[in-house]
């Protein structure tokens, strides 16, 4: 009998991801859509803050609500974290109730519209977790089919 406590080598963990994870080419998209999490704030920062000094987006959406043992929204936590690392501020757009994947897109999509407009958005890159990936571009097709998206992932 295996080891139950034996962690995959790296190369295992190379050959899951390559076999069963999402992988699209990226380009450069109108906007960033950044899902909340309380877990691996810093990896999904670090990756916003690469995208945007390599020109992948204009704008960005932060989304996400406040969480047991918090007092702030993950929006805002992500959010504060992404302009002290350089992003401008005026390009992120804040969404602050959300508590599941359905609710990101369903909350921000108003206030894509009111600030920058659904017409003027053509692309999207999703940016979430790992283990949840096929969500986010799966929930943001079924509310807005009309953009190309994209997806990038991090773990922690």
């Amino acid at each position: 009998m295996k080891d139950a406590r034996r962690l995959p080598t790296a190369e295992e963990i190379a050959a899951i991801n390559a076999a069963h994870l999402i992988d699209t080419p990226l380009k450069p998209a109108d906007l960033l859509f950044v899902f909340g999490t309380r877990e691996g704030v810093s990896r999904r920062v670090d990756e916003a803050c690469r995208l945007w000094r390599e020109g992948y987006f204009r704008w960005a959406i932060v989304s996400g609500g406040v969480t047991p043992g918090s007092h702030l929204s993950e929006c805002e936590i992500i959010t504060s974290a992404m302009i002290a690392r350089g992003i401008p501020p005026e390009i992120i757009l804040e969404e602050h109730r959300a508590m599941n994947t359905g609710e990101n897109v369903i909350f921000s999509l108003p206030v894509i519209e009111t600030r920058i407009g659904l017409a003027n958005i053509r692309s999207v890159i999703c940016l979430g977790n790992t283990w949840t990936a096929r969500r986010y571009p799966m929930t943001l097709h079924r509310h807005w089919p009309e953009v190309e998206k994209m997806l990038i992932t991090v773990q922690f």
